[in-house]
């Protein structure tokens, strides 16, 4: 289920990605362009830049016909062809950005992943990267749902380059809809009960309980919980070392701090190919406009 956009989207999307080569396993939209976002005039979604991912199952092929039809949404790295385009799609979190771009009268940015680096992110947490905007609300435009995981933790952007009102902002407005997407995976899950009288889910926080959802956990956040707690040398299995994070008051803190450290490497990497991928000159462009929303939050905030 995909959550309500702005109106008249859906026909919009579809004539955008109409300038695109149609070898898609996925295509989905999301961000301020797709969804109101709170302390935003609604007439000011429509001049924010759309964002897109394109899940493709061969990269290589997909820019080299892409750059046939857009040569012109690439960077000096069209120089060099679709190979190497790929290769340094690769690096990171496997994805590779086209930004600011005019398209069908629009500013849209739009990314390109494989299809199995797509997946192994969602079921693994490899990078958390495309897996984490699949947490935010998401207008499909082409391809099956896939899940929803977590998202911003770690992302150095939310300390530089983002206003820091960036996850309120998303969830606000938008509380009913989350609320939709995640109510039957909460249902279904034996350690979280609801509180009819007090209105809320509670989660169970015994060692047992926190035992049974870290062994739940995606296979890169428990090696990388692991390798936070597991001194050197002592090289003990993952099941017991998250035996031993279940039964610590601070299991919590220590989840956080693994999730953390998978999105911290993979924004890291990812923002560093974009003067690579968009360009000197959009790069210093997208830059400043990141700074200009960090601002406008941080302002909104103290005022």
């Amino acid at each position: 289920m995909a959550l309500p956009a702005l109106p008249g989207s859906g026909v919009q999307f579809r004539r955008i990605l109409a300038h695109f080569p149609q070898e898609l396993s996925l295509a989905f939209a999301y961000g301020s362009g797709v969804f109101r976002q709170a302390g935003a005039a609604p007439s000011q979604s429509v001049h924010n830049m759309l964002d897109f991912v394109f899940a493709v199952d061969d990269s290589v092929t997909w820019h080299m016909m892409n750059l046939l039809k857009n040569r012109s949404h690439y960077s000096f790295l069209k120089l060099f062809g679709p190979k190497q385009i790929s290769n340094i799609q690769s690096c990171g979190a496997g994805i590779y950005y086209n930004t600011l771009v005019q398209c069908n009268g629009r500013m849209i940015k739009y990314g390109i992943i494989g299809t199995d680096a797509l997946i192994e992110d969602l079921f693994h947490w490899k990078t958390l990267y495309v897996a984490g905007r699949l947490q935010k609300p998401q207008k499909r435009v082409f391809g099956k749902k896939p899940p929803f995981f977590d998202s911003l933790l770690g992302d150095f952007r939310m300390i530089i380059g983002e206003d820091r009102s960036k996850v309120l902002n998303i969830v606000k407005p938008n509380v009913p809809h989350f609320q939709k997407l995640y109510s039957n995976i909460l249902q279904e899950c034996p350690q979280v009960v609801y509180k009819h009288q007090l209105g809320r889910l509670e989660i169970d926080k015994s060692p047992e309980g926190q035992f049974m959802q870290l062994m739940a956990l995606p296979r890169t956040l428990q090696q990388k919980i692991t390798s936070f707690v597991d001194p050197p040398g002592k090289n003990r299995d993952v099941e017991e070392v998250l035996l031993k994070v279940a039964h610590d008051p601070d299991c919590g803190l220590v989840v956080h701090q693994g999730i953390s450290g998978i999105v911290r490497s993979s924004s890291l990497i990812q923002s560093s190919k974009t003067i690579l991928t968009a360009g000197f000159k959009k790069s210093v462009t997208y830059s400043m406009k990141k700074m200009y929303k960090m601002t406008k939050g941080w302002l909104r905030k103290t005022s």
